[in-house]
């Protein structure tokens, strides 16, 4: 029991001596130090991201094809408008592959007579690597036979196409990767607009919400209601085809799912006190919106625009594997892959190519926007990955 003053004691104890007291001092309290280093939200998103390997290897990969993107067709010494038919339709040739018997230049030629292999001018010496099959027909002996196919049309010793060369002789890998630098800019630029949009539209739905939040969601829903398709022709006979156009298409309707994103997350923070006690202290609308409703939004809106930029480049590959897509001979991955399917039984790897490179963007983007959603999730934080 501590008594600070005698006067107050008990009666019981009234007669104790004075000598008996002692000061207790002064009473201190103290908060219990920190044991860890304090870290913010986004540090902490970081730090959880980093512990998911699937999400890490992703953006690697992610990274990797927008460096290959912008370096690569600059390093090939081909232009993807350089048209050489002699050389057209090449297989894929690699340095050091080659000698292992991968991407070799090689090519089996069916049904050619036995005795035009002599002929020097139709097959240079040293394009003959071996005969596949031998059969007669009607009397004439036919051959399928396996020939080194740059010697065959001609092509300089040391010259290499990778992945290559499509109808008119165009080098692929120059033109994949600069078709790849294409699709990632509309992309990217789709999708920034769509947040750009979605962020504004949805802010003052859900910022002011009544009628004007009725009168804006009900527009929203009359323009999502707009076929794709048709807009996007409409859109290539006003303007005709090309990236403008494309990106139009993918910004009429593509902001729509954020604004909703956005205007749902108002409705959550508008009425929080501390957005309250701004707005009484005569905090304008423009800063209660921007400053303090919205930076609690920025979690989910990236999230969605990093899911949206997968999105975007299927788009733009449909548009362009139907024929809507930019005009030639400006490259993209849907263009190439409407080119390759056309003669896919006879040479697969005009069309393998661009198929591999736009499956791996799209489970690359998709894997990390999951990782991306669960790191930045704020009733997870503080947990292990």
């Amino acid at each position: 029991m501590i008594i600070e003053d005698r006067n107050h004691l008990p009666e019981e104890l009234a007669n104790i001596p004075e000598e008996d007291f002692a000061p207790i001092g002064e009473v201190q309290f103290h908060d219990e130090e920190f044991k860890t280093e304090p870290i913010g939200f986004y540090r902490d998103a970081w730090q959880r991201l980093r512990k998911s390997k699937l999400s890490m290897v992703s953006l690697t990969i992610i990274l990797i094809i927008i460096a290959l993107a912008i370096v690569v067709p600059n390093i090939t010494g081909y232009s993807y408008t350089q048209q050489n038919v002699s050389q057209k339709n090449l297989p894929p040739k690699i340095p050091l592959l080659e000698k292992l018997g991968i991407a070799d230049g090689t090519m089996v030629l069916t049904n050619r007579k036995k005795s035009s292999l002599e002929n020097t001018s139709r097959f240079p010496e040293g394009s003959v690597i071996e005969i596949v099959n031998e059969y007669d027909a009607k009397g004439v002996t036919v051959v399928d036979v396996k020939v080194d196919y740059y010697a065959y049309c001609g092509v300089p010793e040391g010259e290499y196409h990778w992945f290559g060369t499509d109808y008119l002789g165009r080098d692929i890998l120059t033109r994949l990767f600069k078709g790849t630098r294409i699709s990632l800019l509309i992309a990217f630029i789709s999708v920034v607009t769509n947040v750009i949009i979605g962020v504004i539209y949805g802010s003052i739905a859900g910022y002011y919400g009544g009628k004007v939040d009725m009168i804006m969601t009900h527009f929203a829903e009359v323009l999502d209601g707009l076929p794709y398709i048709v807009v996007t022709i409409l859109f290539m006979i006003l303007f005709g085809s090309g990236m403008f156009s494309i990106i139009l298409a993918l910004t009429v309707t593509g902001w729509i799912g954020t604004a909703r994103l956005i205007r749902a997350q108002f409705y959550r923070f508008k009425g929080r006190e501390y957005v309250l006690a701004a707005r009484t202290l005569g905090v304008p609308d423009r800063k209660l919106i921007f400053r303090h409703i919205l930076p609690n939004t920025v979690g989910p809106l990236i999230t969605r625009a990093m899911i949206a930029i997968p999105g975007a480049i299927f788009s733009e590959s449909f548009l362009a594997y139907i024929g809507l897509g930019i005009k030639p001979p400006e490259p993209s991955i849907g263009t190439l892959l409407s080119t390759g399917q056309s003669v896919l039984l006879q040479y697969p790897y005009q069309t393998l190519f661009p198929a591999v490179l736009i499956s791996l963007l799209m489970v690359a983007f998709n894997l990390f926007s999951n990782g991306l959603r669960d790191a930045m999730d704020p009733t997870r934080r503080g947990e292990d990955a």
